[in-house]
């Protein structure tokens, strides 16, 4: 094991065995003290904890990937629960999130049939004809893939450029790596049928990468999975970071949080709940430092597993605490009674109180 940590201290990329070693075998506390040497040798200032104001908006609720853990959804026939949020809501949202200091809308979409390119297009223009200061950190893969689908273009990366490149001119300032669940098609069927492929989460990813676009990558744990799975998963989003170009940010972020899915299909059909076992979610952050030994940035993300595990997980590898999440509705929507959004002062006093100095930034980590 000792071996396994001096390799990690070196940055050097572990084999697979070696990553299932760590999460099979590692005591938690050694593994979290390891991460913690990693962090502080990688991060700029290791006394600094990096956090955010943006604001998460739902551009839809129509989706028609299927995903089994999720009840915010609607099918397209449900007209008494489907909605498009209107140009009236993005003005009111972006003033109170300029009003709280924030620059940047989450804008997550669905899989909506008939919501194409050109309706994108002409959503993004707007928005930044109106507010050329909101940064637009939007979409995802699965949502790039269904745009590409249903607009006309071939599902491989010369479509997936068009897309983005269009989007990029029409105003997306970066792509959020949501929709990675599990990055294992087997597991993709069997929890979100609809959605993309784990190759063409990649995919689209990696054309984003030789854009030069700043992209994040997510996992969500806990659910129908292994493991390996897990271990896999690190291990495709690590490679696909060693392949973008010299002088691109590839993937910034890396952010991993565990399923919650009280009254979801998962649930009723399953048996699954989910839940956030704090051990657990420590033994993840720090895994994905140490596995991630080219990605720079971990964010504890505090949402589905409370502020506390958050703050543990600052001194075992995550450098970040995320956005303190204006508005939140995916989580909420399972009726999850954990707090989902937080103000700015609670933040800053939540990583003063585990021992850092709280620093605003950006998408891009720059600080503010």
């Amino acid at each position: 094991m000792q071996r396994i940590y001096d390799k990690c201290r070196r940055r050097e990329p572990l084999s697979r065995e070696e990553a299932y070693r760590l999460y099979d075998q590692a005591p938690l506390q050694e593994l979290a003290l390891v991460a913690d040497e990693v962090r502080r040798a990688v991060v700029p200032d290791p006394e600094v904890v990096t956090w955010q104001i943006d604001r998460n908006v739902n551009i839809t609720n129509v989706c028609i990937s299927g995903c089994r853990f999720c009840n915010f959804h609607c099918k397209p026939h449900q007209t008494d629960r489907a909605f498009v949020t209107t140009l009236a809501q993005y003005r009111e949202k972006i003033d109170r999130t300029l009003e709280l200091g924030g620059d940047q809308l989450l804008l997550q979409g669905g899989l909506h049939p008939r919501l194409d390119l050109k309706w994108y297009e002409e959503l993004f223009r707007q928005l930044k004809s109106e507010f050329p200061n909101v940064k637009l950190h939007a979409l995802g893969p699965p949502e790039i893939a269904h745009i590409a689908r249903i607009s006309g273009f071939t599902a491989d990366a010369e479509g997936y450029r068009t897309v983005l490149e269009r989007l990029q001119k029409a105003g997306l300032d970066s792509l959020p790596g949501a929709g990675a669940e599990i990055l294992d098609n087997d597991i993709r069927k069997r929890i979100s049928p609809g959605k993309c492929s784990a190759d063409t989460w990649l995919e689209v990813m990696r054309t984003a990468h030789r854009m030069g676009l700043c992209t994040s990558a997510t996992m969500m744990y806990g659910h129908v999975e292994q493991p390996e799975h897990r271990i896999l998963h690190l291990l495709k989003i690590r490679d696909l970071q060693s392949l973008r170009p010299e002088g691109t940010p590839g993937f910034l972020a890396f952010i991993a949080w565990p399923y919650q899915g009280r009254g979801t299909a998962l649930e009723r059909e399953e048996g699954l709940p989910g839940g956030a076992d704090t051990a657990e979610f420590l033994r993840m952050i720090a895994l994905s430092r140490l596995v991630l030994n080219n990605v720079p940035n971990i964010q504890a993300s505090w949402l589905t597993t409370g502020i506390a595990a958050g703050q543990m997980a600052l001194h075992g590898g995550a450098n970040d605490m995320g956005s303190i999440m204006i508005e939140e509705n995916v989580v909420s929507a399972t009726g999850f009674e954990g707090r989902t959004t937080i103000d700015a002062e609670r933040m800053q006093e939540a990583i003063r109180a585990a021992g850092f100095t709280p620093a605003l930034r950006n998408q891009r980590y720059e600080l503010l």
